[in-house]
């Protein structure tokens, strides 16, 4: 049987090590399912229930191993679905790969069914290469290249492949002439990557003279945690990290002092709002009222794109480089601090912080108060978990209340911060690390959103991985919570049951009709032995809690504005007043 331009594009893949294709089939890739089914051996096809769960499951993938995912959907609305979770990987700057079919060349421009001008649709996600494969011949440079420009960009890029392209004889090797394009697979281990001795010893010399220093790290410190550690142990510094940057440092370090920003914590406020000098390593924490006030603090920045440098905070030395080449040649010339007066402070500091956690974790709720549901899941977690929240109050929550352990990896949806990878983020996390244990912690909005759907995927493929635990947890509030604290803190409004309401479910009764294990939660008390019983479970589980959608979220520091909106919310008759001051007070009185 002659070898086809989708054969060929499959081997291609195979080349650069592909082995995961999450995607949703349609009559638009049909020469491409076709070469699948000879190709099956060597790839694992995860069948999504939805093109954007495929886009996020690809956008985890990229997340859990550093290599690109790649997902595969049809023309026209398949293409079309794959945005959002194409757009997660874009922002959170993750490689994915994105193989889009088209209809025959000899329809477009006919107004055919299904014809979307697909170079429009992707020009701005896939802005670093998207392209048509008008001919077989193009078809090795077209994959070379997508994969090595979002390893090298860590960007999405985007092939199009009309169908009958895809169908035609393949041309392995264009021919030796004018007009030809001739590339190779492979991409280069990455070099060592750090900024001159000079701009080294600039930014030494404010840190050595620093008093209070203080290091925020982001998702670019993934990896550098050695680094880092070596770092602030030589300064006396704490330690607070951006929400991408959760994983790259364990929480059980006394310095420690969390996440920073509006999910943040009391610890990191004080961090940066005390630190003479600081140095941010690897992020574009974007929120520039958490930072130190212009002059009160030398700032030095880390990172390897020179244009995500000093646009956060006027620093005073900028360094473009690698964070763990970089850290590593910045530390033999910074001087250990002898006065650990700072360093005490930080830990009294976050020791306190935690402390206070565990109070308001176990603060009354109706029925459950949900940071419980995650205070009881952090030191039952077992060891290497992977660990994914979807947007809104699970992300709250997850942020402040999940303390991470050396070896564990953790993600969102960080940039983007959109609703629903949640659960595809966890299924991701399966294939790519069959052998460890995956939770997701999810609002119910998202769950009824894209999550029960994402919940079949599971159901599907549960059986073929190695550890069967996957638990997913359902923060059950009957409210779009995050948004209606939003409305409440900023806008100063009430909530408006008839765009905050979600409809009741049973997710428990749901997954156990799935197959799964479903455990309902209706008491405080039952919130820890559901989570005994998840961990130690057969198969995948999904954790049904009733949660109180009247515990705020407040972030560290609450300003004047946002009191004042507060109370104005109450003065104008929330329909959950009375539950709201309640809890309000304790919340306050546990800071």
């Amino acid at each position: 049987m002659a070898k086809t331009t989708a054969d060929f594009m499959l081997e291609r893949l195979t080349d650069w090590g592909v082995r995961n294709i999450y995607g949703f089939p349609g009559d638009g890739i049909s020469s491409t399912l076709e070469a699948l089914e000879k190709a099956i051996d060597r790839f694992t096809f995860v069948q999504a229930r939805h093109e954007e769960e495929a886009a996020f499951m690809a956008c985890a993938h990229a997340k859990w191993t550093g290599e690109p995912g790649v997902c595969l959907a049809t023309s026209g609305p398949g293409a079309i679905h794959l945005l959002n979770g194409l757009y997660d990987a874009k922002l959170d700057h993750q490689p994915v790969v994105a193989i889009v079919g088209q209809q025959d060349r000899a329809a477009l421009g006919g107004s055919y069914q299904q014809e979307v001008d697909l170079l429009t649709l992707f020009k701005d996600v896939a802005h670093n290469y998207v392209h048509y494969c008008q001919s077989p011949a193009q078809m090795r440079h077209l994959i070379d290249r997508a994969f090595r420009i979002a390893k090298a960009k860590r960007c999405v890029t985007a092939i199009i492949l009309p169908d009958d392209v895809g169908e035609e004889d393949a041309v392995e090797s264009p021919p030796h002439e004018h007009g030809t394009v001739h590339s190779g697979v492979g991409y280069p281990a990455k070099p060592r990557s750090f900024p001159p001795e000079e701009e080294l010893r600039r930014a030494a010399a404010i840190l050595n003279d620093a008093k209070r220093p203080a290091i925020m790290i982001g998702a670019g410190a993934m990896g550098a945690g050695e680094e880092v550690k070596a770092v602030a142990e030589t300064l006396g510094a704490g330690v607070c990290k951006a929400l991408l940057g959760k994983a790259a440092l364990p929480d059980d370090l006394p310095y420690v002092t969390g996440q920073m920003g509006l999910l943040g914590t009391s610890p990191s406020w004080d961090l940066m709002m005390e630190c003479d000098a600081f140095l941010m390593v690897g992020s574009g924490f974007p929120y520039s009222e958490f930072l130190p006030e212009e002059g009160k603090a030398r700032g030095i920045q880390i990172d390897i794109d020179p244009g995500m440098l000093s646009i956060r905070y006027p620093m005073e030395v900028n360094l473009v480089g690698d964070s763990r080449d970089t850290l590593a040649a910045l530390l033999p010339y910074l001087e250990h601090k002898s006065d650990r007066s700072w360093r005490e402070k930080i830990e009294k500091n976050v020791a306190k912080w935690w402390e206070g956690v565990e109070k308001r974790a176990m603060h009354e709720g109706n029925p459950v108060n949900p940071q419980r549901l995650f205070w009881e899941c952090s030191p039952r977690l077992p060891d290497g978990a992977i660990i994914s929240a979807d947007s809104g109050t699970s992300a709250n929550w997850y942020a402040r209340a999940i303390r991470i352990r050396e070896g564990m990896k953790a993600s969102l949806s960080g940039t983007l911060a959109t609703m629903c990878p949640g659960v595809p983020y966890a299924t991701a996390a399966k294939f790519t690390h069959p052998d460890r244990v995956a939770v997701s912690f999810v609002g119910d909005g998202a769950m009824q959103m894209l999550g029960n759907a994402a919940l079949i995927t599971i159901a599907k493929y549960w059986r073929v991985w190695e550890d069967p635990r996957c638990v997913i947890a359902v923060v059950n509030n009957e409210d779009l919570n995050q948004v209606t604290w939003e409305m409440r803190a900023m806008g100063g409004f009430p909530q408006l049951e008839e765009t905050q309401k979600v409809p009741p479910f049973d997710y428990a009764a749901y997954a156990a009709s799935l197959g799964l294990i479903g455990l309902r939660v209706e008491h405080p008390d039952q919130v820890g032995p559901a989570w005994d019983q998840a961990f130690a479970a057969d198969r995948p589980v999904v954790i049904d809690c009733v949660c109180d959608a009247t515990i705020p979220t407040l972030p560290p520091k609450i300003t004047s504005q946002q009191r004042k909106n507060y109370f104005s919310t109450l003065m104008k008759g929330d329909p959950d007043e009375g539950a709201i001051i309640k809890n309000a007070f304790k919340r306050y009185f546990t800071s």
